[in-house]
């Protein structure tokens, strides 16, 4: 992967210890107008044997948006448990695609969280996704949008 395919403003998301997405990463995110966006280069490593990116690795990637899209834009600064996760894949991702996550938080709760949003690749969309998430534990002071965008 070469720094020329990540797009400008995207930096490499610094992420508490996750084995399954150090394997698999890295993301990337951006904020702009305080939303969080999140980027992925799909790699062969990431392919399914038709070599578009596997929909299991579509699934972690929509998790992930929404799990730190909705802890950035809300504030929450807690452990989100996802719940339920819905993807509708609407295009296949090629290799050497970049990937590109938004999402809308519908509403915060104390105990539960709903949150959308949209996959794409160059503009056009490729998953839609949705999910219910759960906060658990105390508020942590290292889980504030900084943490994500630190070296």
């Amino acid at each position: 992967m070469t720094a020329a395919a990540i797009p400008e403003g995207f930096r490499a998301l610094n992420l508490p210890r996750n084995p399954f997405i150090e394997a698999n990463g890295p993301l990337y995110g951006r904020l702009e107008n305080g939303s969080f966006i999140m980027g992925f280069l799909c790699q062969t490593k990431h392919c399914n044997p038709m070599m578009v990116c596997h929909g299991g690795m579509v699934a972690t990637l929509a998790d992930m948006l929404l799990l730190l899209g909705t802890n950035i834009q809300t504030g929450l600064g807690q452990f989100l448990l996802t719940v339920s996760l819905d993807v509708d894949f609407v295009a296949p991702v090629k290799v050497g695609d970049w990937l590109e996550g938004r999402i809308e938080v519908l509403r915060a709760g104390k105990s539960i969280v709903f949150t959308q949003g949209r996959m794409t690749v160059r503009g056009e969309t490729v998953a839609r996704v949705n999910a219910v998430l759960k906060p658990s534990g105390k508020p942590l002071a290292d889980f504030t949008p900084g943490r994500y965008f630190s070296d």
